[in-house]
């Protein structure tokens, strides 16, 4: 199968940070805005409709991710989601412990996304514990070295399912297992790895599990937690019985809609969908390595453990979000990494843990493809890119 450019003049290679609504999409979410706005806690008709679309969706994600419908959880997106995995599973463990036990303890790793590691921070100012698993210099985190800061108050393993930065393939299932023989829940934030990796949580031996619509193709403030029947989870917001009294508020009943139809499409059009991206992907590493030879790859360097759509270099002498503004003036649209800490001075702390030295934290730039990206495409950024390198070194003095 193949994708057809989007007409856009932009060329947007910023896939990881957030995608167009599908077409197909939105056509079905265009009812749920109008003329089937009820709200599906009402008894009347217009109300059950909207639940039924609700149910639907529900239904339809726990297709893909091979669960029961039940164990769907709607949210406003993954930080949402990621929150309440960490914050419930750990609250449920103290509000059933016993005075005088030790904190209950998280495990983790130093490149979640922040929705993860800032909810981690805040644990750990509410006196829980909190264990920071390193990763090697691609990125790649250990089965061992989870293994490694299990504590018998252990309560819970976060580890995501891809990188947002530089596309690491995590070993989930591997982990998986690991948690299952110590009976500790597993969460993983697959924000990346939908419509590009295989989602059944029982394969990937998964409790909890985050995503995010817009990053397939969906809308924007909308996402789902899987939740494992049976796993101890206290839920965090109140208000009226909806979600099945897990959540409070009126569920939003057009995204949800939109989220469920990108889903299932993202993961019916995965295998060409991760075909026509690795590709573009290998086409754009081939053009700047050609072209900018001192050009260094960040993360794994096979590209089977990293995301078909992902490519982070780091090229010597520039300043990563000073070539970034220069390509926007130029018609294409890349990122310095995490689209959630844009315009932060810091360098990224993915790059951080991976142990690469500051400057060329600094120089990195990363790039997504996505559906409408052509090779034509790919070889106009790369032609813009070698400009505005040399426009730039030449403007630092280093060239």
């Amino acid at each position: 199968m193949t994708f057809p450019g989007s007409g856009d003049e932009t060329i947007y290679l910023d896939h990881a940070a957030t995608t167009p609504v599908d077409a197909e999409v939105l056509a079905v979410m265009l009812p749920y805005f109008s003329e089937r706005y009820g709200n599906p806690s009402s008894v009347y008709r217009h109300g059950q409709e909207a639940r039924a679309a609700l149910d639907r969706a529900r239904a339809s994600a726990a297709r893909v991710l091979g669960c029961r419908p039940g164990e769907i959880l709607f949210t406003s997106g993954a930080t949402e989601a990621d929150n309440l995995a960490l914050r419930g599973v750990a609250w449920r463990r103290r509000l059933d412990g016993a005075v005088g036990d030790p904190p209950p303890h998280v495990v983790t790793t130093r490149i979640e996304h922040h929705a993860v590691l800032h909810a981690a921070e805040a644990l750990e100012e509410q006196g829980f514990a909190v264990s920071y698993v390193p990763c090697d210099g691609q990125g790649v985190v250990a089965v061992d070295a989870v293994a490694a800061e299990i504590r018998p108050e252990t309560c819970l393993i976060s580890v995501m399912y891809a990188n947002n930065e530089v596309g690491s393939i995590q070993p989930i299932a591997d982990i998986g297992a690991l948690a299952l023989e110590r009976g500790i829940p597993l969460h993983t934030d697959a924000v990346q790895a939908a419509g590009m990796l295989p989602l059944r949580v029982d394969d990937l031996g998964v409790d909890l599990l985050a995503l995010s619509g817009h990053k397939f193709y969906g809308p924007k403030g909308v996402g789902l937690l899987y939740v494992r029947q049976g796993t101890p989870i206290a839920y965090q917001q109140a208000g009226g019985g909806q979600e099945g009294g897990r959540r409070g508020g009126t569920e939003n009943v057009p995204l949800i809609v939109g989220l469920a139809a990108a889903l299932e499409k993202a993961d019916w059009l995965r295998d060409a969908y991760a075909t026509h991206c690795a590709g573009l992907r290998d086409r754009l590493l081939h053009g700047i390595r050609e072209a900018i030879p001192e050009a260094d790859l960040n993360g794994p360097f096979h590209p089977a453990q990293r995301l078909p759509n992902n490519l982070n270099v780091a090229i010597p002498g520039v300043q990563g979000e000073t070539v970034l503004l220069s390509l926007d003036m130029e018609g294409v649209a890349a990122s310095a990494g995490s689209a959630c800490t844009t315009g932060s001075s810091e360098p990224s702390h993915v790059l951080r843990a991976m142990g690469l030295p500051e400057e060329r934290c600094r120089a990195s730039l990363r790039f997504s493809v996505g559906r409408d990206n052509t090779a034509e495409e790919i070889d106009e950024a790369v032609e813009v890119l070698v400009e505005t390198v040399g426009r730039v070194r030449e403007l630092a003095g280093s060239a």
